[in-house]
C-alpha cells in the first residue's frame, strides 16, 4: 500500500489537502471519485519526499565556477561553429563533464531543446548552474541569430572575470597567508618552547629580565582557561561580523569602510571598474538592452556601494537620463571611466570604449597586485624574523645573568 496526498477544492473554492492509502494511483483515483472529490492534483508521498531529497542534494552539490563555465561557452562555440545540432552539441558536452550538478543541467537542458525550448529558456531553469549573464546572452544571441559569436564573448567575458579574480585573490591571499603563519609559529613557540626555558631559568636560579619575565606571563595566559575565552571572543567577533555583512546596511557599511582602507581600497574600486566595464561591454555588444545589462552588472560589480549606485542609475537611465552623468553624480566610479562612459555615449561606442577602459583597470590591477606583492614580501619577513627574534632574545637574555653567576 502506498500513501498518497490529493488537492483538491471544497464548495467554498478553499484549497485543501487529503492523505489516503491505495494499492496503487488508480485506486486511489477511485477513492476519490467514491467520495466525490475532484482532485487538482495526486501525488504519491514517496514522490514529494524524493522532491525535497532532490532539492536538498542540488544544495550541497558543488555548483561549477567560472572557469568551468568558461569551458563550457568556448566547446560549446566551437561545435556549434562545426555546424553540430545544438542538442547533439549539448549531448556531447554533457558526457564530457565531472561535475554531477553540471553534467546533469546540460543533459536536461538538452531535453528541453530537443522537445522545442530555446537554449536561454532551457538554461534559466537551472539559475543554480547558469547565472543571469549566461542566459541573458545566450537569449541576445540566439534573438540576433549570432549563437556562436555571443558565445566566444561569453567565454572570453567568463576567462577575464576568472584572471581578475585569481589576480585579487593573490594580492589578498599572500600577506593573509604570511600573516596566519607568524601567529601560529609565535603561539608555538610562545605556549611550548619559553616554558622549558623558563623552568630551567627558574632552576639556575636566574634572574629574569623584564621582557623575559613578559614572555613567560604571556606563555602561562595563553596556556590557561584564559585562551578558550579569548578564542570563543574571536569566533564570537567573527560570527558578529558574518551577521552584519548579511544584513543590508550591514553590508553598505563594511563595503563602505573597504573601499576606504589604504592600498587595497583602490584596488576593490579598480576592480569593480573593470568588472562593470567588461560586462557591459560584452551585454551590449551582444545586443541585450540597457535596463536588463543594467541589473546584471549591478549584482555583478561585486560592492554594494557601487551597485545601489548603478542601481539608481538606472532609474534614471529609465526616464530618458544619460548613463554616465547618473554615475558620476554618485561619484563612486573613477573619473577617468566616466569621461570615457560619457564619450562613448556621445560617439555611439559605448561598448567599445566600455571594452578600452576594462583593458586599461585590468592592466593597473596586474600592476597593483605586482607592486603590491614586492612590498608586501619584505614586510612579511620582517614580521616573521621580528617575532621569532624577539622570541629568542627573550629566551637568552636570562643566560648573561647565569654567566655572571657562574663568574
Amino acid at each position: 500500500m502506498t500513501s498518497y496526498l490529493a488537492t483538491y477544492r471544497d464548495r467554498q473554492g478553499r484549497e485543501k489537502q487529503l492523505r489516503l492509502t491505495a494499492a496503487d494511483l488508480q485506486a486511489a483515483k477511485r477513492l476519490l471519485r467514491q467520495r466525490g472529490i475532484l482532485a487538482l492534483s495526486l501525488k504519491a508521498e514517496a514522490e514529494r519526499i524524493d522532491k525535497v531529497q532532490r532539492g536538498l542534494r542540488l544544495q550541497l552539490e558543488q555548483a561549477p565556477g567560472v572557469k568551468e563555465k568558461a569551458v563550457f561557452a568556448s566547446k560549446l562555440a566551437a561545435l556549434v561553429g562545426a555546424g553540430v545540432p545544438i542538442v547533439r552539441s549539448l549531448d556531447l558536452m554533457a558526457r564530457q563533464q565531472k561535475q554531477p550538478l553540471f553534467r546533469r543541467a546540460i543533459t536536461r537542458v538538452a531535453q528541453d531543446v530537443n522537445q522545442g525550448a530555446s537554449l536561454g529558456s532551457a538554461m534559466r531553469r537551472w539559475p543554480q548552474v547558469f547565472d543571469q549573464l549566461t542566459v541573458a546572452m545566450i537569449e541576445a544571441g540566439e534573438a540576433g541569430g549570432v549563437l556562436e559569436e555571443v558565445l566566444k564573448r561569453l567565454a572570453k567575458l567568463l576567462e577575464d572575470n576568472a584572471k581578475l579574480r585569481n589576480q585579487i585573490r593573490g594580492a589578498l591571499g599572500y600577506p593573509l597567508t604570511v600573516l596566519a603563519i607568524a601567529i601560529l609559529v609565535f603561539l608555538g613557540m610562545t605556549i611550548f618552547l619559553i616554558p622549558t626555558f623558563a623552568g630551567i631559568f627558574k632552576e639556575l636560579g636566574a634572574d629574569l629580565p623584564p621582557f623575559t619575565q613578559f614572555m613567560v606571563d604571556l606563555s602561562g595566559l595563553l596556556r590557561s582557561s584564559f585562551s578558550l575565552v579569548l578564542a570563543g571572543l574571536l569566533l564570537l567577533l567573527v560570527w558578529g561580523i558574518q551577521q552584519l555583512y548579511a544584513s543590508r546596511s550591514g553590508r553598505r557599511q563594511i563595503d563602505a569602510l573597504l573601499l576606504k582602507v589604504p592600498l587595497f581600497g583602490d584596488l576593490i574600486q579598480k576592480t569593480a571598474t573593470a568588472q562593470f566595464c567588461r560586462t557591459f561591454s560584452s551585454l551590449s555588444r551582444a545586443g541585450v538592452p540597457i535596463l536588463m545589462t543594467l541589473d546584471i552588472v549591478r549584482d555583478t560589480v561585486g560592492n554594494s556601494i557601487l551597485a545601489d549606485a548603478v542601481e539608481a542609475s538606472k532609474h534614471e537611465v529609465q526616464e530618458g537620463g544619460m548613463l554616465s552623468q547618473a554615475l558620476n553624480r554618485r561619484q563612486v566610479f573613477p573619473d577617468m571611466a566616466m569621461s570615457m562612459l560619457a564619450i562613448g555615449e556621445e560617439t555611439g561606442q559605448l561598448d567599445g570604449m566600455l571594452s578600452k577602459v576594462a583593458d586599461f583597470y585590468e592592466d593597473e590591477i596586474s600592476a597593483t597586485v605586482k607592486a603590491m606583492t614586492a612590498m608586501l614580501e619584505p614586510m612579511m619577513i620582517v614580521l616573521v624574523g621580528g617575532i621569532v627574534g624577539s622570541i629568542l632574545m627573550a629566551m637568552y637574555l636570562p643566560m648573561f645573568s647565569v654567566f655572571d653567576k657562574i663568574k
